[in-house]
């Protein structure tokens, strides 16, 4: 079984509760847990909400704009 990575995910976002960092907005929850594990852990099957994100992901093709410039 292929596990599924929710920081990919179209659904997955990240909260502003300390006590619930991150969340599924396709089934509506907020977990400690990657919402990948927690719906596994409820229902004994993998996550079917999964949809690729189409969010860039690494810092690769960045300007370096986006970064400070530390001159010492």
């Amino acid at each position: 079984m292929k596990k599924v990575n929710c920081f990919r995910c179209a659904h997955f976002h990240t909260t502003w509760n300390p006590s619930f960092p991150r969340g599924c907005k396709a089934y509506g929850f907020k977990t400690k847990e990657l919402p990948s594990v927690y719906v596994f852990k409820v229902t004994g099957t993998p996550c079917m909400q999964f949809e690729p994100s189409d969010k860039q992901t690494s810092t690769q093709g960045l300007s370096t704009s986006y970064f400070y410039d530390r001159k010492g």
